[in-house]
């Protein structure tokens, strides 16, 4: 995984610059970062190993450190509320004591932070046996706390829950988001390295290819 592997150099200083620019509130979702195009995202696909999940039972969370201090009293939730939200203020903690957020994946406002959970857009259980089983424990804490792919995002609660970990051939986001998703989706796989099986790409060929 070459990609990756050049990108853990500098990983650190990534989230730093990352969070750097983080200093004033901004409408919902746009500093998200970008996915690529659907055309982009089509071509990677095609490139994915496509292989049967693996090493499942012996996934554990703990194996992705997170969340990890991004700058001064700020982790990388802190951080992805503070980039999600609009006009969201922080206290001394870095806890967003106000702001509101929209949840993409069910067109959901809110006003409160602790309505929101942050979003893994490829879940740590399906890193894990997608590829990630075979990791570094610094290569599974760069991928739990990545600020620069498209993987991290501020949603409804009930949304991630309803979601879990599973992969796109069994739950996707709203009709309206589903193209942002499956492109994001294949970029933060093709990035990482990481496998798809055949319903998950099946799946995400039939979005990509409406998008």
């Amino acid at each position: 995984m070459p990609r990756f592997r050049r990108a853990l150099a500098t990983a650190g200083a990534a989230l730093l610059a990352s969070a750097a620019l983080l200093t004033s509130a901004a409408p919902a979702q746009a500093a998200l970062p970008t996915p690529v195009s659907a055309a982009t995202a089509r071509s990677y696909l095609a490139s994915l190993t496509v292989a049967a999940p693996s090493h499942e039972s012996t996934y554990d969370r703990a194996l992705f450190p997170h969340w990890i201090t991004i700058s001064g009293t700020c982790n990388t939730r802190e951080t992805v509320l503070k980039r999600d939200g609009s006009n969201v203020t922080t206290d001394s903690a870095c806890a967003s004591v106000s702001g509101s957020w929209y949840s993409q994946y069910d067109a959901v406002t809110f006003t409160a932070s602790g309505s929101l959970d942050i979003d893994h857009m490829v879940p740590l259980a399906e890193a894990w046996r997608s590829g990630a089983w075979a990791w570094s424990t610094a290569q599974r804490q760069a991928f739990a706390n990545d600020l620069t792919r498209p993987q991290l995002i501020a949603v409804s609660a009930s949304s991630n829950r309803s979601k879990g970990d599973q992969d796109p051939s069994t739950w996707l986001p709203r009709a309206a988001y589903q193209c942002t998703y499956t492109r994001a989706w294949v970029q933060v796989k093709y990035y990482y390295g990481l496998t798809v099986d055949s319903a998950e790409k099946s799946a995400l060929s039939s979005v990509l290819n409406g998008c």
